[in-house]
């Protein structure tokens, strides 16, 4: 048996630990009929306002297709941020039991009157999104036995979106709970089935739609689960951090790795990325506690001997409160993603308004800090960031 096929085989174990522990079931109702796949980006064009900075898309007809004002942009000073975290001990495990007078959260270093609190382990929405790009030929199998091991077993109140993507994205299942829906739209999942989508392999792109699309108008809890080797084309992202925005010479309404990051944070959606590639040695999970508050995308990283790919990802799941993995490390996977399935079994929801003080919020990035007092010093991962749009 090769090496390769062991550590998928432990990786499939290791995702379906991950639902298991998670509480998730195989007794969803069978009923239905799984749709035709949807083309996100099928007629979509991006257009940036050059007023606000903002990326919408537009369709044919010139209607708006760019994020629900209930995607989590601050409009009005009476909206509630949503900030959704795990809280661990020394151990790894989910501290329980906590209530809304054990936290506090700040706005940019300025504590916050927490308005909103939730600590309930209400059902999730999770969107799977699998590379089918021909960079993942070779693992597509295995990759989509993989899937197919996490969705074998949910549970009838958690909800689950099938997603695929080469150069385009697929929705091939929106929401649902019927598992066997959800197994018939990974069982379809097949790169050589887009190997005439030419055009590169649009990770982010992919995240960006998700988050704009199948996640529209979306409440409670909501991740998405990545499974790819990260070598994204579409930005052309280097070790620049200058790539991660809009540059210089390219349009201006090309998609960027801070749109996508936005998106996803304006939405409280944590991202869980399984990489079919090499953890760099630098990148412990000791050294990645350390740059949890600062972005990893810096000069330095040239020093360091991080792939851009891998550099991306970790940047986009720090910001998001989510967790890389990596399927080479599969012989470990079993218990990580069995802690990690407790974490957001345990979560916690809080919310503030940043208008509560009369004033409207400063337009651009806020820092997101959140702590947790008089229980031993516990880590809590949460999305590091929340934006607020400028507006006409």
């Amino acid at each position: 048996m090769s090496a390769r096929i062991t550590r998928l085989r432990f990786a499939r174990i290791a995702i379906a630990a991950f639902l298991i522990a998670a509480g998730v079931s195989a007794e969803a109702p069978q009923k239905g009929k799984l749709p035709k796949p949807r083309q996100l980006d099928s007629d979509l064009t991006f257009r940036r306002d050059s007023a606000t900075g903002e990326l919408n898309g537009t369709v044919p007809g010139g209607a708006t297709a760019g994020p629900p004002a209930s995607a989590g942009s601050i409009s009005v000073s009476t909206q509630i941020v949503p900030v959704t975290c795990s809280v661990t001990d020394a151990m790894g495990a989910a501290v329980r039991g906590l209530n809304r007078a054990d936290f506090v959260v700040f706005d940019d270093g300025v504590p916050q009157p927490i308005a909103y609190f939730n600590a309930s382990s209400d059902a999730a929405g999770v969107a799977l999104v699998m590379d089918a790009s021909p960079s993942v030929l070779r693992d597509t199998d295995e990759m989509r036995d993989a899937a197919r091991a996490l969705v074998d077993s949910l549970s009838s109140s958690d909800q689950i979106a099938v997603l695929d993507f080469s150069a385009h994205t697929y929705l091939q299942l929106p929401f649902s709970s019927d598992w066997k829906l959800i197994r018939a739209a990974v069982a379809r999942v097949d790169a050589r089935q887009l190997l005439a989508d030419t055009g590169g392999s649009n990770i982010y792109q992919a995240l960006f739609l998700t988050a704009r699309d199948v996640f529209a108008g979306r409440k409670g809890r909501k991740a998405i689960v990545l499974l790819t080797d990260g070598e994204d084309t579409g930005l052309g992202l280097t070790l620049d951090p200058a790539t991660s925005g809009p540059r210089r010479g390219w349009p201006p309404d090309r998609l960027t790795f801070e749109d996508v990051a936005r998106a996803l944070a304006a939405a409280d959606i944590q991202v869980f990325a399984v990489s079919t590639e090499s953890r760099p040695k630098i990148m412990t999970a000791e050294w990645l506690a350390q740059h949890a508050s600062s972005t990893l995308v810096v000069p330095a990283a040239r020093e360091e001997k991080i792939p851009p790919y891998t550099l991306y990802l970790a940047e986009l799941v720090r910001r998001t409160g989510g967790q890389l993995y990596f399927i080479r490390e599969a012989n470990t996977l079993a218990d990580t993603f069995q802690q990690i399935a407790m974490k957001i079994r345990a979560e916690y929801t809080l919310g503030f308004s940043p208008g509560a003080n009369g004033a409207a919020p400063r337009v651009g990035w806020h820092q997101l800090t959140v702590k947790v007092n008089g229980h031993q010093d516990p880590t809590v991962v949460h999305r590091t960031a929340y934006y607020v749009p400028k507006t006409d």
